[in-house]
């Protein structure tokens, strides 16, 4: 059973593609549709503690940086739930991440082109249409229906990522901080005297810190790892945000990959540090850890790599093998259950594969992607095939940022429509990110 035909479908409804959701429901002559193979809206569940607050400030909603008027704005959603005025204040401009979180779902369940518990199970070329072809299943069904599509967004997101010593052991003592708040209760009746956190970005600062928290009532002790030399902030002064803006994306996607890749390791503190906020409470913590004198142990351990874990026998832990930086000396050390704040790594949908052959792909297996985020094809492909946050590489540290979403999404549409339905910001940095233009060549 075939649909009618679309002429862009998105697969996967993270906050990115539910802002290319919103965008498009201003078009109504544009055939969209989004699926996702989950029930309904759920962004970081595992993560999303009650006193945590989002990085961005709230206009990096799902289109208020580029359709502020939108029905589908943060503010229209505070208003539709009679909060304007205690939001007005407030003075927040960094809102909690719940109500971020709530935010995304209550427009995820009105935008009539997302569509939930619908599996994209593969992508085909069909040659002889020009078009796109999902294999389209129902989750609660099994139904098999199939869709054709004009364009493609791909919006799956990434998966958790485990370093190879601790991938082996996952499982009940071993897991990602993506599954912190599903796991930990378990940890606290099973009576785990020792819990290690590796990892020190802003998911492992809130671990560790509601570790701490947790700890007068679990007595617990608590340790922290990071390979990094320490516990660095985010920099969130305003000429180094200017790095997170479509300006530098332009610069950054036309400079040659092997510049891309130096430049994304050295700029890893635009995106994997810690907020200073949450520092300052795990320092607040620590101090008042300072003064009760018979809490069980912290300790905190930077520059400190994982080497490598085995399992203790009769389920007694694991234990750890580290180097240090700095001395090089490797030590081990025995703990009840590790918490892996190690981040995230783009992944290549499973639905793929019947065009993998068809894609444009650099030296490490990533997408060659474009300045208006599209990924190059073999010439036969005439449909657009697009991006949404699997562009690191390519676009440099704006890729992940909720602020580029609605951004990146008017430069889908308007490539899609072959017209400027969504006006572009052209001034977004004071700075020139190459050469002076008018500096005279030497």
């Amino acid at each position: 059973m075939s649909e009618p035909e679309l002429d862009l479908a998105a697969v996967g409804i993270g906050p990115f593609n539910l802002a290319l959701s919103a965008l498009a429901d201003e078009l109504p002559e544009l055939r969209f549709a989004a699926f996702d193979r989950r029930e309904s809206y759920d962004w970081h569940p595992g993560l999303m503690f009650d006193w945590a607050s989002l990085q961005v400030g709230f206009l990096a909603d799902l289109v208020s940086l580029i359709r502020p008027t939108s029905r589908w704005s943060f503010l229209n959603y505070l208003v539709e739930h009679d909060r304007m005025y205690p939001f007005y204040i407030a003075e927040r401009f960094h809102v909690p991440r719940r109500e971020y979180a709530d935010y995304c779902a209550w427009a995820a369940a009105r935008l009539p082109g997302c569509h939930f518990g619908t599996e994209v199970t593969e992508v085909a070329w069909q040659e002889e249409s020009q078009r796109w072809r999902l294999t389209l299943r129902e989750v609660a069904t099994g139904a098999v229906r199939h869709q054709l599509a004009r364009h493609l967004v791909l919006g799956v997101g990434t998966q958790p990522a485990l370093p190879e010593p601790l991938r082996r052991l996952a499982g009940e003592q071993v897991f990602h901080s993506g599954e912190y708040l599903h796991r930990i209760d378990a940890l606290a009746e099973a009576g785990v005297r020792e819990i290690t956190v590796v990892g020190s970005g802003q998911s492992g600062a809130e671990v560790f810190l509601d570790l701490l928290r947790r700890q007068r009532a679990a007595g617990w002790a608590v340790s922290w790892l990071t390979r990094s030399w320490g516990f660095a902030p985010l920099d969130y002064s305003k000429l180094v945000l200017e790095y997170t803006t479509p300006a530098y994306m332009r610069y950054f996607n036309a400079l040659p990959p092997e510049t891309r890749d130096r430049l994304v390791a050295s700029q890893w503190q635009l995106y994997k540090g810690i907020d200073s906020e949450t520092i300052d409470l795990i320092h607040q913590e620590l101090y008042d850890h300072l003064l009760d004198g018979d809490r069980p142990p912290v300790t905190l351990l930077p520059a400190t790599a994982v080497l490598g874990a085995e399992a203790l026998p009769d389920g007694g832990g694991v234990r750890l093998t580290t180097r240090h930086a700095d001395t090089e000396r490797e030590t081990t050390r025995d703990t009840g259950a590790i918490v892996a704040a190690t981040g995230y790594a783009a992944r290549r949908p499973d639905c793929l594969a019947p065009v993998e052959k068809l894609i444009a792909w650099d030296q490490h297996g990533r997408y060659d992607v474009s300045e208006g985020h599209r990924v190059a094809t073999v010439p036969e492909v005439t449909g657009g095939l697009f991006v949404q946050n699997a562009e690191l590489h390519t676009h440099g540290a704006a890729a992940p940022d909720l602020g580029i979403g609605a951004y990146r999404s008017a430069l889908i549409l308007n490539a899609v429509t072959g017209r400027d339905v969504f006006r572009i910001p052209r001034h977004t940095a004071f700075q020139t990110f190459g050469p002076d233009p008018e500096a005279p060549n030497r």
